[in-house]
């Protein structure tokens, strides 16, 4: 009876297993195919095959604006995931000095103006980003907004005070002390970069610093851009050329410009400059380079400035007072394709962009004849192909929203998400076995009082 009851019972087993199987396998037939079909969907709707070399889609807008999503095949990760703090400005005494003068008497619209502008515009993009966060614990990232070379150039603060006010504002941060700096951002946006806070070597040397200048050992024994951990924002170009919608002036067809190439700019004793305006002197017909007016009736106003760089099939960028120029930036919006004139220059998004597709780096030392000779060999042809390349990853250098798919902002956010670390520490900070966090006084971090001493 029991051998009959178990055979029954393996029969049974047996045919279910078999039912079960060929359920399975249909299911599965069915599964596939449908996943087959959705992928190819989503493919045709979001062509999105990244590849590091390559100018991938178009942002939803009125102009020819493209966009390069190769970020997440550069070793940033798949997708942006950053929590950044930023500091308020009456949350520690001094910052307001540092954004408004002694005064207070300087305002946010006036130093949005020229390079110094990104200091305010990264401060406000980050406040409404979504990868803002009002808990310090929680803060991959800690930004400190100031806009200190606007306000010095204002005559808010003078050297000194910079100086003495930044070391203030540091001592109140316990977080800068946890980290000894390293997850605090700070924006230099001119030529002087991080210089202009004469202390920099001692206190900000591990943090992180937003700048377009990668060089200043011309009038400093040592650079204040470090390649590891700091990062190359682009220059601050006039709205009106950058925004979606009208430019203020539009590029002109090749046929119909009047030059070979133009360099506007201020001399400021610099040869290469100087070498350009005799240049120019030269070869009237081939290079503009006019005695610019920065003052008084023949100054040129906005809109004459873009219209004469437009005039000119190639836009000699060269150093000026620093390494970095704007004019580099400012070509792709008129569309002549940039001559960087500046040996030491360092360039943004390098994980990204190839440069040598969309510019020309031309030795500094050989200014002269040899340079408009070389220009004038390149084929049209390839001048149009370099400008298009160019045109596809200007969007690069535009301070939008991130809601933009492409945007400076953007471009910052991939990069400062390298910098982020699991762990910091400086030489101040300790820890136990349960991971609490001590000073030298076992205090716990919780309970750490400002002002604290600084490295």
């Amino acid at each position: 009876m029991m051998a009959s009851s178990n055979k029954t019972r393996n029969n049974f087993t047996s045919n279910n297993q078999a039912v079960c199987t060929r359920t399975n396998q249909i299911l599965a037939l069915i599964l596939i195919t449908v996943t087959f079909f959705l992928t190819r969907i989503f493919n045709q709707s979001c062509p999105n095959n990244y590849s590091s070399n390559s100018f991938i889609s178009k942002s939803p807008s009125s102009q020819d604006l493209y966009f390069v999503n190769a970020w997440p095949n550069r070793g940033f990760g798949d997708q942006l995931s950053l929590k950044i703090y930023v500091y308020d400005e009456n949350e520690i005494d001094g910052l307001k000095e540092l954004m408004y003068g002694r005064d207070g008497k300087i305002t946010v619209d006036s130093c949005l103006k020229g390079q110094w502008g990104t200091q305010v515009k990264i401060h406000q993009l980050l406040l409404k980003s979504r990868f803002h966060t009002l808990k310090k614990q929680e803060a991959d990232l800690f930004f400190v907004p100031t806009y200190v070379k606007c306000v010095r150039m204002m005559g808010g603060l003078t050297d000194k005070e910079i100086n003495s006010t930044y070391v203030k504002v540091l001592s109140q941060m316990p977080y800068f002390r946890l980290s000894g700096g390293r997850d605090h951002i700070f924006v230099f946006p001119s030529g002087a970069g991080a210089h202009i806070f004469r202390s920099w070597p001692k206190y900000l040397n591990r943090s992180i610093i937003l700048t377009p200048e990668g060089d200043r050992t011309d009038k400093r024994d040592t650079s204040a851009f470090n390649t590891w951990k700091d990062i190359i924002i682009p220059g601050n170009v006039d709205d009106s050329m950058t925004s979606y919608g009208a430019s203020l002036v539009n590029p002109l067809p090749l046929s119909k410009r009047k030059f070979l190439a133009n360099f506007l700019g201020r001399v400021q004793g610099k040869i290469g400059r100087i070498k350009l305006v005799e240049l120019a002197k030269n070869f009237p017909d081939k290079l503009e380079s006019p005695e610019l007016k920065f003052s008084g009736p023949e100054k040129l106003g906005r809109k004459e400035y873009f219209e004469h760089l437009r005039n000119a099939k190639f836009c000699l960028a060269p150093r000026g007072e620093s390494s970095w120029t704007l004019r580099f930036y400012e070509s792709f919006f008129v569309e002549c394709v940039p001559v960087i004139l500046s040996d030491q220059v360092e360039l943004p998004f390098q994980d990204v962009v190839d440069y040598s597709q969309i510019s020309i780096k031309f030795p500094s030392t050989h200014i002269g004849p040899q340079l408009l000779e070389y220009l004038e060999s390149i084929p049209d042809k390839e001048i149009d192909a370099m400008i298009a390349r160019g045109r596809q990853i200007r969007c690069l250098y535009a301070y939008g929203p991130e809601t933009e798919p492409c945007s400076a902002f953007v471009g910052i956010l991939w990069e400062l998400q390298k910098r982020v670390r699991q762990f910091h520490q400086s030489t101040e900070t300790f820890w136990l076995h349960n991971g609490s966090i001590i000073n030298r006084n076992f205090v716990q971090f919780h309970e750490w009082k400002p002002p604290m001493p600084l490295p």
